[in-house]
């Protein structure tokens, strides 16, 4: 790319991404963000805001690339700005933001309307909702969705008051809020039968990396605690959840933990090529009934296995363990796999090692983002048919072909943790953390969303953690509170100003009570015949969200150097539309940027120097493959500080520091800076760093003796360690993943990784610095006008 001219830089000063947050925050962080207003975009994801439903979906379930849609699909063409929502169906309230009050949102009301099931459209089968239209005394209703009109059954009639709004409105959640939860009747039920509470089973890699790491020994010593909190609605009841444990290398061990036995009894099943349950009565155990014998068995397994020299895993059969430990106890669950190596022993699912970086940059590095087979794949549609999620956490000392093993999580809506190398000291706290809150977080098992729209538009393609088996059903055999869903929409026909467009998300799901259950959400947006009205009411975080998620799909299929191209000239289009549209006239020489779209160049230079898309020769391709699959499922707000993280100067004084531009320049050397990245933070110290700046932190005032080892900081009696840790904390409770803590000081090796973060400078893998991205977007832009 060219170097920057003079007229470039002097715009490039006016778009500060952090001004733009800061303003934000300032304007929009007092006042509570009402939904009732329809198509108003929210407050960004980085302002902390109380959000009070009034008939739309609050921003914590539900973000709109575009909250005034194009009426026409000719008009959505000519934009190219992506119309989408990213739906987070079982979202939770996030913790305040440090120095924040406490946010108050009532999770979503549950509403019985019977043995008849909840009330729908007879033809599209919509569910009640705001936007139902109630006719003829209030005998029947007339769908918002599709306009037909459909009898109130006798014991949901009531009378309409002057406005034609039902009398009972305010007391019926279904009819005044955005969200809300339906009781699902057996006829939602699957065969027809109500659930069975859901189960957890524990598959444990006992091979000779995995208990030479530590891994074994920690993960039974934790388990011992951790089954005590095992999800539950009623936070007084004890949890419904049953548990049962296996530990494998080359064969499977299964452990009959009944509480009648005073010791737990193992069966191994060696035929791996043929995977079989050897016992029924006894492997799934309620935690309270056999505490004794499963603390018994967690004690011994690390003992048994602690002098093995067996060094192959298996790993398919493992799944198929699982699926018919389900299958035979006819219930949903979760399977929390821990495995270190690549599966090379014979066995179904057997891998072999395909790492090849001479194919990175080529038209074959596709093919490294797909499995190695199909067998995964098709064991991924059993898994979901049983509502068999799984959990992987991965050990790896090398090469393990994420893009394979993260087939079955990444298609049965759960989730890959990676551990690098994992050494006890410094990876304990990072692993348990998230060992911790996997186990405990609220999810829904065997649950199919499927998202609904008024006429004009419809949804067509969808991102994220699950299954389909056909165009409009979303599987997922597990849904917890961090997974979103996005979805794309397009015209199958003309929308009208007058009546907006219409969204409604239900998500059908087993509690982790064994309650059957429907969460809907539901969103109106504005429909526009004018372009400025569509570019006065975009999300920028939230069109990066789709961009990189539609980006990191497509490497499946195209070389990389082709998708960044297309997402280039996709952003370039949409500004160049604005430009001709909708900005006042203007020399050719300036770049003009919708206010909402400032950031658009910014971030979408982040999307393309991200190590999935132009990674440097020092990241692997297992670590690809995981960046790949974790952004699928993420959340605005994570994305954003994925893409551009948050650098904080570190100074004297109780305020939370406001951030600092992502750039080296930005760094002083006498000063200590906090970068949080969403995956790690990192403490950066600057080598003329004050002494009693240092005596603060690390309780020693000379730089040179600053352990860069660590990974957590004294905690020191003065004011400003306090303040850092509690920083840290806040930082740290915002997040779905444990951010483990890195020192850097200046000048030491470890300082490249932490540069790598620095995203509005030039990268070592050949991205180019803000600046230079801005000048060729300008040119881009400059070439479609003319």
């Amino acid at each position: 790319m060219p170097a920057c001219s003079c007229v470039c830089k002097t715009h490039f000063l006016v778009l500060p991404q952090i001004q733009v947050i800061e303003d934000d925050r300032v304007n929009k962080s007092s006042e509570p963000f009402t939904t009732g207003v329809k198509g108003q975009a929210p407050p960004l994801v980085t302002t902390n805001f109380q959000v009070k439903d009034q008939g739309n979906a609050s921003p914590r379930f539900i973000r709109c690339t575009a909250y005034n849609m194009p009426c026409t699909a000719d008009m959505a063409k000519q934009s190219q700005v992506p119309l989408a929502a990213v739906i987070k169906p079982l979202a939770m309230l996030p913790p305040p933001f440090l120095d924040t009050p406490p946010l108050s949102q009532t999770p979503p009301y549950i509403v019985d309307h019977g043995e008849g099931g909840p009330i729908r459209c007879n033809r599209c089968k919509a569910y009640m909702c705001p936007y139902m239209q109630f006719i003829e005394g209030g005998r029947r209703f007339q769908c918002g969705f599709c306009s037909c009109v459909t009898e109130v059954p006798p014991h949901y009639f009531q009378h309409l008051d002057h406005t034609g709004k039902r009398v009972d409105c305010y007391d019926r959640p279904e009819l005044s809020q955005g969200s809300y939860e339906f009781v699902a009747t057996v006829d939602y039920c699957k065969n027809n039968k109500l659930p069975q509470p859901p189960s957890f089973i524990f598959f444990i890699d006992v091979s000779y990396n995995a208990v030479k790491s530590g891994m074994v020994n920690i993960v039974c010593q934790e388990l011992k605690t951790l089954l005590d909190y095992l999800p539950r609605e009623n936070p007084e009841a004890d949890s419904v959840v049953r548990v049962g444990f296996v530990t494998y290398n080359k064969v499977l061990h299964f452990y009959n933990v009944k509480s009648s036995l005073a010791q737990p009894q193992m069966m191994v099943v060696s035929d791996v090529s043929d995977m079989f349950l050897p016992l029924l009565d006894g492997f799934l155990v309620g935690v309270n009934d056999s505490r004794m014998v499963i603390e018994s068995l967690l004690d011994q397994i690390p003992e048994m296995f602690a002098d093995t020299r067996e060094t192959e895993t298996v790993f398919g059969p493992v799944i198929q363990a699982g699926l018919e430990a389900l299958k035979a106890a006819d219930c949903a669950g979760k399977l929390f796999v821990f495995h270190s190596t690549l599966p090379i022993a014979e066995a179904p699912g057997k891998l072999k090692n395909r790492e090849d970086k001479k194919l990175v940059g080529t038209d074959k590095e596709k093919s490294l983002f797909q499995p190695q087979s199909g067998f995964y794949s098709n064991l991924s549609k059993e898994c979901v048919a049983q509502g068999c999620c799984v959990d992987l956490f991965l050990f790896p000392n090398q090469y393990v072909d994420v893009a394979t093993l993260g087939v079955v999580p990444v298609s049965t809506g759960g989730s890959v943790y990676k551990y690098t190398y994992f050494q006890a000291e410094t990876d304990r706290e990072r692993f348990l953390n998230d060992l911790r809150r996997d186990v405990q977080k609220p999810m829904g098992f065997d649950a199919v969303m499927r998202v609904r729209t008024s006429t004009g538009i419809r949804a067509t393609d969808f991102f994220g953690s699950f299954f389909m088996s056909n165009t409009t059903d979303v599987e997922l055999a597990g849904l917890d509170c961090d997974k979103t869903v996005t979805v794309e929409f397009r015209h199958d026909d003309k929308l009208s100003e007058d009546t907006g467009a219409l969204m409604q998300c239900a998500v059908l799901y087993t509690s982790c009570s064994g309650q059957r259950r429907l969460r809907v959400h539901n969103m109106a947006v504005n429909c526009c015949s004018q372009l400025a009205d569509l570019y006065r009411n975009c999300e920028t975080d939230t069109i990066i969200n789709f961009f990189s998620k539609y980006a990191y799909r497509s490497i499946l299929n195209t070389p990389t150097k082709t998708v960044r191209d297309t997402m280039v000239n996709q952003c370039a289009q949409i500004l160049a539309c604005y430009r001709k549209n909708c900005a006042s006239p203007s020399s050719a020489g300036q770049l003009i940027l919708p206010e909402c779209m400032k950031l658009l160049p910014v971030y979408l230079n982040c999307v393309l120097k991200s190590d999935v898309l132009q990674p440097g020769a020092d990241i692997s391709l297992d670590d690809r493959a995981y960046l790949r699959q974790l952004l699928s499922c993420m959340d605005v707000s994570e994305s954003h500080i994925f893409f551009y993280p948050r650098l904080l100067p570190l100074l004297d004084g109780g305020s939370l520091p406001m951030a600092v531009r992502n750039s080296e320049e930005r760094l002083s050397k006498g000063g200590v800076y906090l970068l949080e990245t969403g995956l790690h933070l990192f403490l950066w110290v600057g080598a003329n760093a004050q002494q009693e700046l240092l005596s603060n932190i690390f309780g020693t005032p000379t730089f040179s003796q600053i352990d860069p080892n660590m990974t957590s900081l004294p905690e020191l009696d003065n004011p400003f360690s306090q303040r850092l840790r509690e920083i840290i904390d806040s930082f740290r409770s915002q997040r779905s993943r444990y951010m483990k803590l890195m020192v850097v000081k200046q000048e030491d090796k470890a300082e490249l990784i932490f540069k790598h973060f620095l995203c509005e400078d030039k990268s070592t893998s050949g991205g180019a610095s803000y600046v230079d991205f801005l000048c060729h977007m300008h040119k881009e832009i400059r070439q479609l006008l003319s």
